[in-house]
């Protein structure tokens, strides 16, 4: 309820302060050759998380075809756009790779999502350092005590897992993590591209806002623009919304704002970038559609694999015979 509060709330607040019609204008700019970019950039964006998960999956010993995590990974992106908290598509994922006794497919969903978060926020706290403008108006002075009670926390769960009944399982748990942490992410042979491929999605998500920005009528200049798309991106890690809406909206008017543009510049561009988005993941839905087709067929094969008799031609079928007691 919260999450659909904040991702329709702080949208429809926007636009009656700062007024509807800029909004309405830009979309009304959506043209066939945006959607082609944005399917375009929504590829590279979804092919470089892929390839990443690739290269943690074999980090950690398993194979993954890169056709299949595309998929996967496809399927997941459009979830989370859809679905409250931006990651049930990802915990679909990991369940789906995950297999008894080994978590290693599950874990590695994980690290793979986890890394490229940790790229997203470490670019995006650079950005705010070398901002001080944005700082001072997105973040606020409330961010110390923000941060030490998510410390606080954190460091309060860990505690009480660590000294929990069954700790011993957690820390079985724990080590079996940290090793496939190591071994997908701290390796030579891992650590290099899993940054790389993070960056060009990053890369790609940006081409996507500023996409957005021109169709919105921004006219910066990217020098200019760039810090304030990343900012806005890195709001929509916040997960108390639906697919990014309403964080994502109100941090790019503040910091439009905050060098002098024009707030709606930043609600409309955001807007844009919400369905842009969408439209980048769509592929996603025929990933959706082909499960639902094969998900009968498999359910028929299983069941005749588990019940041979009805391979028998239609007259037996319907024939029992009980055995007749010995004597």
């Amino acid at each position: 309820m919260i999450r659909l509060v904040v991702g329709l709330g702080l949208p429809v607040l926007l636009v009656v302060r700062l007024g509807a019609g800029g909004v309405v204008e830009a979309l009304a700019g959506i043209s066939g050759p945006v959607v082609a970019a944005a399917l375009l950039l929504g590829a590279l964006t979804t092919v470089a998380g892929a390839a990443r998960w690739c290269v943690v999956a074999r980090g950690v010993g398993l194979t993954l075809p890169l056709g299949d995590a595309t998929a996967d990974a496809y399927r997941a992106t459009l979830l989370n756009s859809l679905l409250p908290a931006g990651v049930l598509g990802d915990v679909h994922r990991a369940v789906r790779h995950h297999r008894p006794g080994d978590g290693r497919g599950a874990r590695a969903v994980v690290i793979e999502r986890v890394a490229g978060q940790v790229v997203v926020v470490a670019v995006g706290a650079a950005v705010l350092f070398a901002q001080p403008a944005v700082v001072h108006a997105v973040v606020g002075p409330g961010l110390g005590f923000v941060a030490a009670g998510v410390v606080l926390l954190v460091a309060g769960v860990v505690g009480w897992l660590w000294t929990a009944r069954r700790a011993a399982r957690w820390r079985l748990g724990l080590v079996a993590a940290m090793r496939d942490v190591r071994e997908g992410l701290g390796r030579w042979r891992t650590a290099p591209a899993v940054v790389l491929l993070s960056l060009v999605a990053l890369a790609g998500l940006l081409a996507l806002f500023v996409v957005a920005a021109r169709t919105a009528g921004v006219t910066a200049p990217l020098g200019q623009l760039l810090p304030l798309l990343t900012v806005a991106l890195l709001a929509m890690s916040v997960p108390l919304t639906v697919g990014g809406w309403g964080p994502r909206e109100a941090v790019a008017a503040v910091a439009f704002a905050a060098v002098g543009l024009a707030p709606g510049q930043g609600l409309a561009t955001a807007v844009v970038y919400g369905v842009l988005a969408l439209i980048s993941c769509a592929p996603g839905a025929l990933v959706l559609l082909a499960d639902a087709a094969r998900r009968p067929n498999a359910h028929r094969i299983a069941t005749r694999a588990a019940l041979p008799w009805r391979r028998c031609s239609p007259s037996s079928a319907m024939v029992r015979v009980r055995p007749t007691p010995a004597g």
